[in-house]
């Protein structure tokens, strides 16, 4: 696949996913007819794990280990394409939970929750893009992206676990 098309594959899914998301946060939740209430608990688990295994890839690349770098973050991203489904289909059988805290614990809530969700929506075109490059072995490239993508991506997994440790208890 050349290049161009793979930009453009890449765009139109950066652009299609954040806009899936949002308006599942306008629609009323679908009845799918089965439990998902053990979803956000997964999702956190997920995210934790995606965590773990961008500071491992992030140390074994650092150690010249490319090939066990390259399995961490496929995994990484694999579980982070999981999460994803997973959270579309509980935010589509689901209302949005409201946090339940008040004074300086509902800002710092908001503020994490409100970095997280931008940058959200901000990593999936340079996850994409950093991962198109390696796959294609244009790693020069691909190093030049992957230090901005990674410190990114990281706090996104990390502010995902802490969201859900936060909102928990009004569930």
């Amino acid at each position: 696949m050349s290049e161009r098309l793979q930009n453009r594959l890449i765009w139109i899914i950066s652009i299609a996913v954040p806009a899936v998301v949002a308006m599942l946060f306008f629609m009323p939740g679908l009845d799918l007819g089965t439990d998902v209430s053990m979803l956000p608990g997964l999702n956190a688990v997920i995210n934790g794990t995606v965590s773990v295994l961008l500071i491992a890839g992030y140390i074994l690349i650092r150690s010249g280990k490319r090939q066990a770098h390259r399995a961490a973050m496929l995994s990484a991203f694999f579980l982070s394409a999981l999460f994803l489904i997973s959270y579309v289909i509980y935010h589509s059988a689901t209302e949005s939970t409201s946090f339940g805290g008040a004074g300086l614990i509902r800002t710092v809530y908001f503020f994490i929750l409100i970095t997280h969700i931008v940058l959200a929506a901000a990593i999936l075109p340079l996850i994409l893009i950093t991962m198109s490059r390696a796959l294609s072995s244009r790693f020069d490239r691909h190093r030049k992206i992957a230090r901005i993508t990674f410190p990114l991506w990281l706090y996104v997994s990390v502010t995902g676990v802490v969201v859900y440790l936060m909102i928990a208890p009004y569930y």
